[in-house]
């Protein structure tokens, strides 16, 4: 197992030193998916809603999120993010939305964290919107599904 290096030789957690790396292209896509009632789906579905439009609004929140994510998770270095993208799949026979975060930077580390705190708060927005239809909604499978770029190459789930 290769050594952990969030921790100097006293055992304090620290920010890994990048200022040695290569600028490289580097690219990650997480997903995750929150399963909801048949009153919750079809009010996504058809924009009924009362907060509005549940898909657009968490689509911002997770692009937001994931520009912020270095302010969230204590060791994550801030990036200058050159694209984020949040889209969804609806699944209508399980009564399921899956939102797919890919983002996308030219630098020195990763954009994992990144993917998967915008997957994440795409949907705690889409329980936060819809809350007052249904609290029973589960958020979960959270997960990288890809990611390219950087000192250890490819990754496919």
């Amino acid at each position: 197992m290769e050594k952990l290096n969030h921790f100097d030789e006293h055992g304090n957690a620290v920010m890994v030193d990048v200022s040695e790396k290569n600028i490289t292209a580097r690219t990650a896509v997480a997903s995750g998916q929150i399963h909801v009632s048949r009153e919750v789906f079809d009010a996504i579905v058809h924009g009924t809603a009362a907060k509005g439009d549940v898909l657009g609004v968490a689509r911002v929140a997770g692009i937001m999120a994931a520009k912020q994510t270095s302010s969230l998770i204590p060791m994550c270095h801030p990036l200058m993010i050159s694209k984020c993208q949040v889209d969804f799949e609806l699944d209508e026979e399980n009564l399921a939305v899956k939102a797919i975060c890919m983002v996308k930077v030219s630098g020195k580390t990763g954009v994992e964290m990144e993917a998967l705190t915008g997957v994440s708060v795409t949907l705690l927005t889409i329980y936060d919107m819809c809350k007052a239809l249904d609290k029973r909604m589960e958020i979960g499978e959270i997960h990288l599904d890809s990611k390219s770029g950087g000192k250890s190459g490819e990754f496919v789930r």
